[in-house]
């Protein structure tokens, strides 16, 4: 375990190493500064790691020849070029729309190496996932209906299953709770009579052979998800007992590794938790069960920061107050909620190097027109300045890939980087910025005249 622990922390300083010096390159050659007030930089090498730890952690418990997917939860990033990299890199897509499934289509992953989900899907939706081959868990009775339908009119080789809520409880943040009483998603299995209209479920359809389940994400402990995943493992046996064969051959566990956002250090880790399932559910890795993952927040938060300039201090009541122009735009939930979602800071100066010096209790304020507009509020951080820069650390996942146009904010500009190898940084371009003139377009510019121009009733 120590020796962990020091390749844990030995990898966090790399990380930072290589986040700073992407900082003052990205400074170097104007891609941060006046008129690039706010950007979003991502570690192309942290990723790929990252990547290669997660599935290096499951084939360390798997028997060998067992069939594993890890499908990158889009909603996490949904950037087109994060999920051809996650791709490249072993990592398949799960979905929850018709625009995540085409990003990731767009990004070439395969349908093979694709899973639908989502507790709203439209029949068109059902149709072009079993058409194309993709994989789906229906998450109630009516949908399972709609699946009846489509599966007698035009068979589909697509992995089908259902999603069901083992209701082991929640964390301690609500809204990612997944498997309480009353969650919104899949089947209750503690409700009476559910559990056996699932295992009829599958008696009735031999072509449901996946069985998901997905117990949450951050703030949920990890004794609490591998309970989850237990569970869904004895419904699996179940079924399996009940039909008198192997029926279900895949079992989706989900995701949900919290993120660690108050250091730099990644905990807990992959590796980590899959020893702990192994432990817990040994069956789950013995060669009979093929496996689906669906991490999303755990692969990317850590590889991201949003870099924005200090645009004014000032102070009020006593405290100095920093006004960035990073705010409720890029960072939604930690404005909205801090206490679940709160961000690390880092301070760099106008040369995008890290500022040292005596630190003093300050706020970092965003640039929208509200006063809780707050990345970071009574923060202890080496002083700010005007045209310095701060930063918001572990922000690659849901936040500024999740843009909230708040004021008509424009979307900012994402940038990969890895190193030159020649000691420097080399950038490109993931998302470029949006213009004022595709904000005005976005907002109904080509229909100005619409509510004021009289028009006969029912015409356009």
């Amino acid at each position: 375990m120590e020796h962990d622990i020091h390749d844990i922390e030995e990898a966090a300083g790399e990380r930072a190493g290589r986040r700073d010096r992407a900082v003052r390159a990205a400074v170097e050659q104007g891609l941060l500064g006046p008129d690039a007030a706010v950007v979003g930089l991502l570690d192309v090498t942290g990723i790929r790691r990252s990547a290669a730890a997660l599935r290096a952690a499951f084939e360390a418990v798997t028997a060998p020849g067992t069939p594993v997917l890890h499908a990158f939860a889009v909603k996490a990033t949904p950037l087109v070029p994060v999920l051809r990299l996650l791709h490249e890199a072993g990592i398949g897509a799960e979905v929850a729309s018709p625009g995540e499934l085409a990003l990731a289509r767009a990004a070439g992953v395969p349908p093979a190496r694709t899973v639908l989900d989502s507790p709203a899907k439209t029949p068109a939706e059902l149709r072009e996932a079993l058409a194309l081959g993709i994989a789906v868990n229906a998450d109630n009775p009516q949908e399972l209906d709609r699946l009846d339908d489509l599966m007698r009119s035009a068979p589909s080789r697509s992995p089908l299953g259902i999603r069901v809520n083992p209701q082991v409880g929640g964390g301690s943040i609500g809204a990612t709770s997944t498997a309480t009483r009353t969650s919104k998603f899949g089947i209750a299995l503690r409700d009476e009579g559910a559990r056996e209209w699932v295992v009829r479920a599958y008696l009735e359809r031999p072509w449901l052979t996946r069985l998901h389940a997905h117990t949450g994400s951050q703030g949920i402990p990890l004794p609490l998800l591998a309970r989850g995943v237990a569970e869904t493992y004895a419904l699996a046996e179940e079924i399996n007992g009940r039909a008198g064969r192997r029926q279900v051959d895949t079992l989706d566990i989900g995701g949900g590794l919290p993120v660690n956002f108050a250091a730099e250090e990644t905990a807990p880790t992959y590796a980590g938790f899959a020893r702990l399932l192994a432990e817990e559910v040994p069956g789950l890795f013995d060669g009979r069960y093929g496996l689906v993952t669906e991490f999303g927040r755990s692969l990317l938060a850590k590889h991201g920061t949003v870099v924005a300039r200090v645009e004014y201090t000032k102070s009020a009541g006593g405290r100095r107050i920093a006004v960035t122009h990073a705010g409720v735009q890029v960072a939604t939930r930690t404005v909205y909620a801090p206490g679940a979602w709160p961000l690390r800071i880092a301070a760099y100066d106008a040369e995008g190097r890290p500022r040292t010096g005596p630190e003093a209790v300050q706020d970092v304020a965003g640039p929208a027109c509200f006063s809780g507009d707050l990345l970071a509020e009574g923060r202890a951080l080496p002083v700010l300045e005007q045209g310095d820069y701060a930063a918001a650390l572990d922000t690659g996942a849901y936040y500024f890939a999740h843009h909230y146009a708040y004021n008509s904010l424009a979307r900012p500009a994402i940038h990969g980087f890895v190193p030159d190898g020649s000691g420097g940084i080399a950038f490109a371009t993931v998302r470029e910025a949006q213009t004022i003139a595709e904000v005005v377009a976005e907002s109904g510019g080509a229909h100005a005249s619409a509510l004021t121009t009289p028009h006969a009733p029912g015409s356009r």
